[in-house]
This record gives C-alpha cells, sequence and structure tokens, in this order.
C-alpha cells in the first residue's frame, strides 16, 4: 500500500482536490506510483492530509476520469498502466510529452527530398512531382516507442538537419523560424499495424494502431506540413472536449 507525501498550500487560488490531483498524478508520471500500487483509503489519506474526505475523493475521481487511477471493489484504489492522453490541439507530440515530463526521445530514420505524391501534393498545394522534404522518425517515451511520425514540408520552407529532428520537436523547430502555425485539418482513425510499423514500435503485426493525419496551415494561410502518424493504441490516446452549440 502506497502512502504518498503531500501537501496542500491553503492560501493557493488552485482548488486543494486539484492540488492533492496533481502530486499524485507527478508521483504516477515518475514512476514512484507503479502500475498495479493501491493506494491507502480515502479516510486515511484525508485524515493524514488534513484534508476532508469529500476533497480526497474529488481529487481520487479526477485520477479516475483521466485514467490514471481504478476503483476495484474489495481491493481499492490502484495504480492503471499510465498512457498518454493527448489533448486535441497545435502542438507536436515531442511538445506534449516534454510539458508531460514524459522524456520524449527520436530516433531519424528517413530525411530527404521525394517527389510529391497525388495526396502530399494536394495537401500542400503544390503540383504532383514536385519535390518536397520528407522526414520519418520513431517517438519514444523513455526507451520506449510510441509513434512512427511521417512528415512533409515544402523544400525551401526550413532547413533541417537529424540532429534538429533528434533534439527538437518539428513545430518548435517550425516556430523557431518565424513561422508562426495558426490552423490544422485532422483526422483520427484506426488501422492494423503493418509488418514494418510492427518491427518499428516493437508491436505484433496486425495490432491496432491509432492513426493521424494532420495538414497544419500559417497565418497567412500556407500549408506548412502535412503529417501522417501511427501511435500505439495501447499506450496512447486522443483527449477531446466537447461543447454544445
Amino acid at each position: 500500500m502506497y502512502r504518498p507525501r503531500v501537501s496542500v498550500d491553503r492560501s493557493s487560488p488552485v482548488p486543494l482536490y486539484y492540488q492533492l490531483a496533481q502530486q499524485l498524478e507527478a508521483a504516477i508520471r515518475e514512476g514512484e506510483l507503479t502500475p498495479g500500487t493501491r493506494l491507502e483509503n480515502e479516510v486515511e489519506l484525508a485524515d493524514r492530509c488534513g484534508l476532508s474526505r469529500p476533497t480526497v475523493r474529488q481529487a481520487i475521481q479526477h485520477l479516475v476520469d483521466r485514467g490514471l487511477l481504478v476503483r476495484k471493489r474489495g481491493v481499492g484504489t490502484q495504480v492503471v498502466q499510465s498512457e498518454i492522453r493527448r489533448s486535441i490541439e497545435l502542438t507536436s507530440l515531442h511538445d506534449d510529452l516534454a510539458a508531460a515530463g514524459r522524456e520524449p526521445r527520436t530516433r531519424v530514420l528517413e530525411l530527404g527530398l521525394v517527389p510529391a505524391d497525388d495526396t502530399v501534393a494536394k495537401e500542400l498545394g503544390l503540383p504532383p512531382g514536385t519535390d518536397v522534404v520528407r522526414m520519418r522518425r520513431i517517438r519514444c517515451t523513455g526507451e520506449e516507442p510510441l509513434a512512427l511520425l511521417t512528415n512533409y514540408l515544402p523544400v525551401d520552407l526550413i532547413k533541417l538537419t537529424e540532429a534538429d529532428l533528434a533534439e527538437h520537436g518539428l513545430y518548435e523547430l517550425l516556430r523557431g523560424t518565424g513561422i508562426n502555425l495558426r490552423i490544422a485539418n485532422q483526422t483520427i482513425g484506426a488501422r492494423g499495424a503493418t509488418a514494418a510499423e510492427a518491427r518499428l514500435l516493437d508491436e505484433r503485426r496486425g495490432v491496432p494502431l491509432l492513426t493521424m493525419n494532420r495538414t497544419a496551415y500559417d497565418d497567412k494561410g500556407a500549408a506548412i506540413e502535412y503529417g501522417c502518424h501511427v501511435y500505439r493504441a495501447d499506450r496512447y490516446s486522443f483527449a477531446l472536449t466537447l461543447v454544445e452549440r
């Protein structure tokens, strides 16, 4: 049973339940709380932290809703196998992993010029056969492969090296040259892994993968990049907030 070291600041404008939830989430993300670990019960945690039971219950429920904890009858509250939950925003996977403290690592498989096929040409607004920059990378969290990323850029947009791509996210590099990414069209789907994808992602052939195709535009309306990405479905999910219109 795990008894977390937590403290709350009652003078902070951040709600007490959220302060507690953040500290528990940090312990999970950093590996202090490993999958299968059972937390002390709500009464014990409330007494030890000087919080009300409803406050502790709200913090636990917040992490249950985020997929980090699970309540099991007769067992209690346990840590589940954590996954990467990515909000649908105009950010790169590298940026999101870094922001979550997940130690992004990148292996560059390819960086060079190729003639644009019909799909790439259409998405980038170029004539078919025009040379474009293609890059293929494996994105890892720690040593574990998470995604296979393929991106296409117009040739004269930015000068990139494999070292650049190994150390930085693509959007970080683009913004560093003054490119202002403004909007993107994105499609999310799923399909079985090919033999090559399975080998690169340390999976079995045919295992379900999440897919994401995205075309990003700058503040002038020009297409900046077209990406075709696949993600391990057991370690990754997209999170959306829906509002009624």
